[in-house]
């Protein structure tokens, strides 16, 4: 009997610890951006919240590059060959652009229908209405990746959940409606309107721009707005609940906005409301993991240092003209440092240079951290910067489309490196800008003090996503954040009836005084003008007497 005692003994210890609780959420997070770089975004998101110990389940276009996890489950809704091809040519014929925010604009305005159409294939794809549509599905929150798509807020309106909203930027006028920022364009940048380092505000001719670039935002956003209601009251057409919410009901019951930015490194302040949290560089991790051994051991002996180049996700380096390739290739292999470069199609290099490392994927954030590497070569997507900016290394942009000539120019104005237009520069002119961001130590020093001020935040990017998630789902959407600025109309919000009334009665009374003024002038008149005829007759009385 003795010899079982430590094993009874084992088991009563056993049985007399508490046993831990799994109280994790069921989390939806629905993605139907065409993006890799913005999927990157979200999926950091979402794995923090599955290290959290939440069960997530993920619905994309594309399969996340990401390492399998227990706690994420992905359903990929893919988009149909036709609708692949159209994103293809798309991005295509947009490498070949002027890279300007305006010929991004425009593109989106006039190809919408054709983009809206992709979002509306992505909702009804088969493996994403089976879940949504399923009465046994059961989830706690949604988190949606906002790209023109918000008629999607219905399928949290179908899981009778909260909702928040992940974007993967600064809050855009479209975003700040939503929680009702602050978003004056007397003070509040818009897109690639930059400010010099130390600038606080913007001068007469950047506010002038900068009026119009929000009026036309602004004129946007309601446009798609009204499409957006239109498509959610197709889409959800068939909901018999007479307590099913309507499009603007279900806009005003979004819990949280999480906005990939830090405003005080980032600059400049701007007002925002609580509902807006702060998670810039959600995608750095916290700690670097080990490059893949080739690629280690390229920069490990880079003696003279290294320099990263990629122009993101959404670019295809077999789209490059072979004047463009040629120029890269001429000036990247004859340079003393170790180059690793993103380049698609391994069996059709530019050249075969013993400086330079190829391949079609590459850990971006891993690469950045490593302490050979001295200046990344980079579209000047979001994403990119943030990392660039967390790690301390300076940049050479060449932006391609979208918001990245407005990032680049905020890059180069801040004094962590320079950028070029890529469909004008020359071999000459790269060389050149890369030898200035190398040799010249400003840049080093004052993307450092940045990096500094980046990472000093109360709480990080990851513990933000954890508290805010958690305090949305303890206090069942804690509605009591919001803005009272998204329940009003546009009449209340502007105080136009206020102001009406105290028109009128402004009015009203200027009337009053002046139908007293008049009537006192008139009685004040006569008891003079009778006062005079007395003052007159009485001498003439007199005489006569």
């Amino acid at each position: 009997m003795i010899k079982y005692t430590p094993i009874g003994l084992l088991l009563v210890l056993l049985l007399s610890m508490k046993t831990q609780e799994s109280n994790g959420a069921n989390i939806l997070g629905i993605f139907g951006t065409h993006s890799p770089s913005h999927v990157i975004v979200h999926m950091a998101v979402m794995k923090t919240l599955a290290d959290r110990g939440h069960n997530i389940t993920v619905v994309t276009q594309m399969k996340p590059k990401l390492a399998a996890h227990e706690n994420i489950t992905v359903i990929v809704a893919p988009p149909t060959p036709e609708r692949k091809k159209f994103i293809d040519e798309y991005m295509k014929e947009t490498f070949n652009d002027k890279p300007s925010i305006w010929t991004t604009m425009l593109k989106a305005v006039t190809q919408a229908n054709v983009q809206l159409e992709g979002q509306r294939e992505f909702m009804v794809h088969p493996d994403f209405k089976e879940l949504y549509e399923n009465p046994k599905t059961k989830f706690d929150l949604v988190i949606l990746g906002p790209m023109a798509n918000d008629f999607q807020l219905g399928i949290a309106a179908k899981l009778r959940c909260p909702v928040i909203i992940t974007w993967v930027g600064v809050p855009l006028p479209f975003m700040d409606v939503i929680v009702g920022n602050v978003n004056d364009p007397s003070y509040v940048p818009s897109l690639n309107v930059a400010l010099e380092a130390g600038q606080n505000t913007m001068k007469f001719t950047q506010r002038f721009g900068n009026f119009f670039k929000h009026s036309f935002l602004s004129v946007v956003n309601k446009l798609l707005n009204y499409k957006m209601n239109q498509m959610y009251e197709e889409a959800f057409a068939n909901e018999t609940d007479p307590e099913f919410p309507n499009y603007y009901e279900m806009k005003r019951r979004i819990s949280l906005l999480f906005y990939n930015y830090h405003s005080p490194s980032e600059g400049p302040i701007r007002p925002t409301v609580p509902q807006s949290i702060e998670i810039g560089g959600i995608q750095v991790k916290e700690q670097s993991d080990p490059l893949p051994k080739e690629l280690a051991e390229f920069l490990d002996n880079a003696d003279e240092g290294a320099i990263f180049f990629s122009l993101g996700t959404n670019v295809n380096t077999n789209n490059f003209g072979p004047d463009f390739a040629d120029i890269l290739y001429k000036v990247l292999s004859k340079l003393p440092q170790r180059v690793v470069w993103k380049w698609e199609d391994l069996s059709n290099k530019p050249g075969n240079s013993s400086n330079i490392y190829f391949s079609n994927w590459l850990p971006q954030d891993d690469i950045l951290a490593h302490p050979k590497v001295k200046l990344f070569i980079t579209h000047a997507g979001k994403g990119g910067v943030a990392e660039a900016q967390y790690h301390g290394v300076p940049m050479l942009a060449l932006p391609i489309f979208g918001d990245q000539q407005g990032n680049a120019e905020i890059m180069t104005k801040s004094g962590f490196g320079r950028w070029l237009d890529i469909h004008t520069m020359t071999a000459q002119e790269l060389e050149e800008n890369i030898l200035e961001v190398l040799e010249k130590p400003s840049y080093r020093e004052a993307i450092g003090k940045f990096s500094t001020l980046y990472r000093d935040r109360p709480l990080t990017a990851r513990q933000s996503v954890v508290y805010w998630t958690e305090y949305v789902l303890r206090h069942q959407g804690a509605y009591h954040l919001q803005s009272p600025l998204i329940h009003m109309d546009f009449v209340a919000s502007s105080n136009l009836d206020v102001y009406g009334v105290v028109l009128l009665a402004s009015l009203a009374l200027l009337v009053l005084l002046t139908i007293i003024v008049k009537f006192i002038f008139r009685k004040i008149f006569r008891v003079v003008r009778g006062h005079s005829y007395r003052a007159k007759t009485l001498p003439n009385k007199l005489k006569n007497n």
